[in-house]
């Protein structure tokens, strides 16, 4: 048993240096919480008020409904509080970002939406 640990050991080693990741940090699990810090509106501020999570619900159906965006559009962070929604996430294209924003400022008003989103390149 304590062969086939080793050998097993070995092949993962092995494998990951093919593959061009560090064996220090191969054992790490992923990471981007440094990549996804937010400024100023996080995802934990969306507020348990009926009427915030009613407009963050029609809001991402709104978008999820769009079947021409990609699923990063569909996973971006929408964070109502105090009826001012903030969209935040990558996007594919400016094209998308537009058509996200249009979506929430569609549902909550173009005064109550604040545009963090970005394009990934």
């Amino acid at each position: 048993m304590r062969r086939t640990m080793w050998t097993t050991s070995l092949m993962f080693a092995t494998f990951v240096t093919a593959l061009g990741v560090p064996p220090a940090l191969a054992d790490k699990a992923a990471d981007n919480t440094g990549r996804n810090k937010d400024h100023d509106t996080t995802a934990e501020q969306q507020s348990n008020d009926k009427q915030d999570l009613e407009l963050t619900a029609k809001i991402r159906r709104a978008i999820i409904d769009d079947k021409t965006l990609s699923t990063d559009a569909h996973n971006v962070k929408i964070i109502t509080v105090s009826g001012v929604v903030t969209l935040k996430g990558p996007v594919r294209s400016t094209m998308e970002k537009s058509a996200v924003a249009g979506a929430a400022e569609k549902v909550a008003g173009p005064k109550n939406v604040r545009d963090e989103l970005t394009v990934a390149r």
